[in-house]
């Protein structure tokens, strides 16, 4: 795979994390799922833990978003992308921001991992792991504002 062909894939992917982050803060959940391939696995950080195809998804997403605030934003770091033709892997942290910073779903960083695949010419998340960290000597989730 030539440099130029690896970047016009990493662009590709970093505009479909955006596409997808865009579509989220709009409450957008018919958006939000058609980034995903049919077949998609969610390992997310809320129950059910594990969802598996995009109806699923479209149901997690309806129930999950009227608890978010009217209005918010998602800051992302770290973004590291790495692709081949037609497979990528992307990770990075990301945060819900909004004017309401004590709304529960503004508290914590999560950790992302998407691997996305080419389908007729088109990126599509076929895997997404959302996770936060624990503290081993509490096994609790460990939320903090500074990862």
């Amino acid at each position: 795979m030539t440099k130029s062909a690896i970047k016009t894939n990493q662009a590709q992917i970093r505009q479909l994390i955006a596409d997808q982050q865009e579509a989220i803060c709009a409450k957008d959940v018919a958006r939000i799922v058609s980034n995903y391939a049919t077949e998609v696995i969610i390992f997310d950080i809320k129950p059910p833990f594990q969802t598996h195809g995009k109806e699923a998804l479209r149901q997690v997403w309806s129930e999950c978003l009227p608890y978010f605030p009217d209005s918010f934003e998602i800051e992302t770091r770290d973004l590291n992308i790495t692709v081949n033709d037609d497979l990528a892997v992307a990770h990075w942290l990301s945060h819900f921001t909004s004017i309401e910073v004590d709304h529960p779903a503004m508290q914590t960083w999560m950790r992302i991992t998407a691997v996305c695949q080419r389908h007729q010419d088109e990126w599509q998340i076929l895997h997404e792991h959302i996770s936060v960290p624990f503290d081993p000597h509490t096994s609790q989730a460990v939320f903090t504002l500074n990862p």
